[in-house]
């Protein structure tokens, strides 16, 4: 009978590694819905089916947690697509292309991680130490990387280069907050993602040739003015 129950036990137990993913794929999902500072471990723990002691045996704390289940994903996401932009061929005649594969890839990353961009917002209330142990400071360089691909992006377009950090990086968080909070902006219902990223496209491609166009009006008004 002994037997019986202790071969019982053997079948029943998780194969070695299964709580640290059980533990990283709750992590993902609760943190996709809310901030670091409300998502608790026990509530991590529940999600995953293992008892609370155990996250700490297996991460140290939350906040390492966070950095392996959502600041890592995040990072190499980042990474990929820097890389897929070699792959674009330079040109004014791709610009749609380019745009909604750009604006396309960087909105369905921040829809799959909506609680890191209310971390971001929120993270003026965390310490130094969880700063640095979230890896909020990694997520900072990627986000100024995703600003250097808006510069890269007018070379490609042959639109001009000029001063893009700006107006990369509010491009940035308009996609993200479209991601984040799309549902609210439209009463609760969020539209088809192709449409969120078609405006998106509209909204910043066409912003940024016409304001080029304008700037070369005024240029142009400037030099009709000293030949007068």
């Amino acid at each position: 009978m002994a037997s019986h129950h202790a071969s019982t036990m053997k079948a029943t137990r998780r194969a070695r590694g299964a709580p640290r993913v059980l533990l990283i794929d709750a992590a993902r999902t609760l943190f996709a819905q809310q901030d670091y500072r409300s998502t608790t471990t026990r509530e991590i723990a529940e999600t995953a089916g293992v008892l609370e002691p155990l996250l700490f045996r297996q991460f140290g704390s939350k906040a390492a947690l966070f950095h392996e289940a959502v600041v890592v994903p995040f990072l190499q996401v980042v990474a990929d697509l820097n890389t897929r932009w070699e792959l674009f061929e330079p040109g004014p005649e791709s610009s749609e292309a380019l745009a909604r594969e750009f604006l396309g890839a960087l909105y369905d990353m921040f829809v799959e991680n909506r609680g890191l961009v209310m971390t971001l917002w929120t993270a003026d209330a965390l310490t130094d130490e969880e700063l640095a142990e979230t890896g909020i400071v990694e997520i900072d360089q990627a986000l100024a990387l995703l600003g250097e691909l808006g510069g890269k992006g007018a070379d490609l377009l042959q639109i001009g280069r000029r001063p893009m950090e700006i107006s990369a990086r509010s491009t940035v968080a308009m996609v993200a907050g479209m991601a984040a909070f799309s549902s609210t902006f439209f009463g609760g219902q969020r539209p088809p993602r192709d449409e969120v990223v078609d405006e998106l496209v509209q909204a910043n491609l066409h912003g940024f040739l016409h304001r080029q166009a304008r700037d070369s009006g005024v240029a142009g008004t400037a030099t009709g003015d000293t030949h007068a």
